[in-house]
């Protein structure tokens, strides 16, 4: 007999994000509705105002990734209002984006998605000698490596246990089946774990050397940047670059040998495609190399059906948004400029499940073509390996080689977590080269950090960048001089968007079917594929079975 599983809010981070399954009689998933229960509607507060007013208030758009939609932002009204930024002001905009990037999929990894394939209590008991041995395995030189080092990470923990109060340690599903590594595999990503919270702080500081402040920086204007003192100052860029070597050290010996090590446990479930999802990617394209963004370090295009054979040109015109089932009015999918964001609330069924022939969620469902897309680092890397991209593909050929791994390991939950740790690497190296730009640059006399712009009276633009978790869009319609019509497209709406018209199932309910739980009550299997997408929501969980009152509450950590 089939049951529902519903999951609600599901991540460990801001938002509120439901999951819906239902179950056959071998646990194994065999429908899935993914469902936003909150709805903001900052794009409508946004109408008739002036457009410079957007960059900062589409920020609140999140509490976490903020740049990302400042950025997006601007690039929408540079494109409206025909302008293009000085080389300097792009190269500014690139370090703190890169900031932020090595920051975030830091901190995904190890605080948002790590214990969805550790077992922390399993660390207690590992022998700290053969933790140090199987690190070397993985790395010449092992990030905070050593016996004492460990013994101090495991008496830290046995506190946390002894006291009773573990906090972020708390109330997951330990034990469970579906954890596969070593005693001291866990040990060595739990250490790294307490590692990665001074390491994101580094970032941030990073972040704030060019941006004014973090989170909502400031410093970016249409046309440009402000930050022209702390441009222009070698301290300062010293103070990043500093920080810069901090964490590529840090991703070079613990972050990827960590990944290697955990696909080394995990190889089966990614060799079965186990969260591999519609296998269907696109790109925008993000990191210019250029100042008319012909080039850029992350690509553009788009894979369908999987086939890396044939990686496509990206056609913006097929980028829809339908709201079939999606708690809005409208009748048929809508290009972004052509979109409104009108609620129209309908609610659960009766015994408090989603209405999944009718309307179920606040996101709308983002089309390419009129198919659901997955966007994000896997899109990104199997996006660029396909096309052959010079960094990009060895990157990727090396890491299978290392793992032993064909590339079809990519389509799954194990790639995609894998990618974006191999992206972090290719962001982390490659920022670099901006840093060397900038400062011949200014050596050569070139200071210029903005160009002189003003608002149209009529207008329409679309900033359309990739951010760490996936393809970014901002359409702006300008009319008097003031909006007449905002719509951003955010990863997370590809990602968790439901059914589209066809009755297609959006990534994050594609990538769940076929999945077997080990125990329905501790529904660990799904956590680790939803959160692979690093979904940008909140963090705690319940479990409701059919024909029982009984409400199981747990908590993720």
């Amino acid at each position: 007999m089939a049951q529902r599983i519903v999951i609600d809010p599901i991540t460990r981070i801001e938002g509120h994000l439901r999951i819906e399954v239902e179950l056959d009689d071998t646990n194994t998933v065999k429908d899935a509705w993914s469902s936003i229960t909150l709805w903001r509607g900052i794009e409508t507060i946004l109408k008739g105002r002036d457009p410079r007013d957007a960059p900062l208030m589409v920020q609140r758009f999140c509490g976490v990734c903020t740049y990302v939609h400042y950025e997006a932002s601007i690039l929408a009204l540079e494109d409206a209002f025909g302008v293009r930024p000085p080389a300097n002001a792009r190269l500014v905009r690139n370090l703190i984006h890169a900031a932020l990037y090595m920051t975030d999929h830091i901190m995904h990894f190890y605080h948002l998605h790590g214990l969805d394939w550790v077992d922390i209590t399993k660390a207690i008991s590992a022998d700290p000698a053969k933790a140090v041995e199987l690190a070397k395995q993985y790395s010449d030189n092992p990030y905070n490596c050593s016996e004492t080092h460990y013994r101090a990470v495991q008496k830290r923990l046995a506190k946390y246990v002894e006291s009773g109060r573990l906090g972020p340690f708390a109330n997951a599903y330990w034990g469970n089946p579906s954890y596969k590594l070593s005693p001291e595999a866990n040990l060595i990503i739990v250490s790294h774990y307490l590692d990665a919270l001074q390491v994101s702080k580094t970032g941030a500081q990073m972040m704030a050397i060019f941006g004014g402040k973090n989170p909502h920086p400031q410093t970016l204007v249409a046309g440009g940047i402000t930050s022209v003192m702390d441009m222009l100052d070698a301290h300062r860029i010293a103070e990043y670059q500093f920080r810069l070597n901090e964490l590529k050290r840090f991703i070079d010996t613990a972050y990827l040998p960590d990944l290697l090590l955990a696909a080394g446990a995990y190889k089966d479930e990614g060799l079965a495609g186990v969260g591999a999802g519609v296998k269907n990617y696109i790109c925008y394209g993000g990191f210019p190399l250029d100042d008319q963004w012909n080039k850029t370090l992350l690509p553009k295009g788009v894979i369908v059906g999987g086939d890396i054979s044939k990686p496509l040109p990206l056609d913006e015109a097929k980028i829809t948004e339908d709201v079939t089932h999606s708690w809005y009015k409208g009748d048929k999918p809508a290009h972004p400029y052509d979109g409104s964001t009108e609620p129209e609330y309908t609610g659960l069924d009766a015994n408090g499940y989603v209405k999944g022939n009718e309307k179920y969620s606040w996101c709308k469902g983002p089309c390419y073509d009129g198919k659901p897309f997955e966007v994000g680092p896997l899109a990104r890397m199997v996006l660029g390996y396909a096309q052959g991209d010079e960094r990009i593909k060895p990157l990727v050929e090396d890491t299978l080689k290392a793992t032993g791994l064909p590339a079809t390991v990519l389509f799954s939950t194990l790639g995609r977590t894998a990618a974006r740790g191999l992206e972090t690497k290719l962001i982390a190296d490659y920022t670099q080269n901006w840093i060397n730009e900038l400062v011949a640059n200014i050596k050569a006399g070139d200071t210029r950090t903005w160009t002189r712009c003003d608002v149209p009276k009529s207008g329409k633009g679309r900033g359309m960048v990739e951010v760490p978790r996936g393809a970014l869009g901002h359409w702006v319609v300008i009319e008097d001089h003031v909006i007449a019509n905002y719509q951003a497209v955010v990863p997370s709406t590809w990602n968790c968007a439901p059914r589209n018209q066809d009755g297609m199932r959006g990534p994050y309910e594609e990538s769940l079917i076929g999945t077997k739980l080990a125990n329905p009550e501790q529904p660990l299997e799904i956590l680790r594929t939803i959160h692979s997408f690093d979904p940008c929501m909140a963090c705690a969980v319940h479990i409701m079975r059919p024909g029982s009152d009984e409400i199981m509450h747990f908590r993720v950590v």
